[in-house]
């Protein structure tokens, strides 16, 4: 094999191990799971006044337990539907 189809290959394989990195699920499921904790902490013990507010809904406690629902849901579908290889093309000569 050249050098240079094996450069070509790994950087392919780079460009692979970069697309599965950043792809966009990970980075929203994260999102959601961290802003989720976070909200749902502040709605375990809310006050009277924030009661009040939302009518006597605890709002940010259902509100964070969906951001993680959905966040978790995000992760779990990017562990079971993981981003394809691109294809390699053929290196002409």
């Amino acid at each position: 094999m050249s050098d240079l189809q094996r450069e070509v290959s790994e950087l392919e394989s780079k460009s692979a191990t970069a697309a599965r990195l950043f792809d966009i699920r990970r980075i929203i499921g994260g999102l959601f799971v961290v802003y989720g904790v976070i909200v749902t902490i502040a709605g375990i013990s809310p006050s009277d006044a924030d009661l009040k507010k939302a009518e006597g809904v605890n709002i940010n406690l259902w509100t964070g337990l969906a951001m993680l629902a959905l966040g978790l849901f995000f992760l779990v579908w990017l562990k079971l539907r993981p981003t394809a290889p691109p294809t390699p093309t053929d290196v002409q000569e």
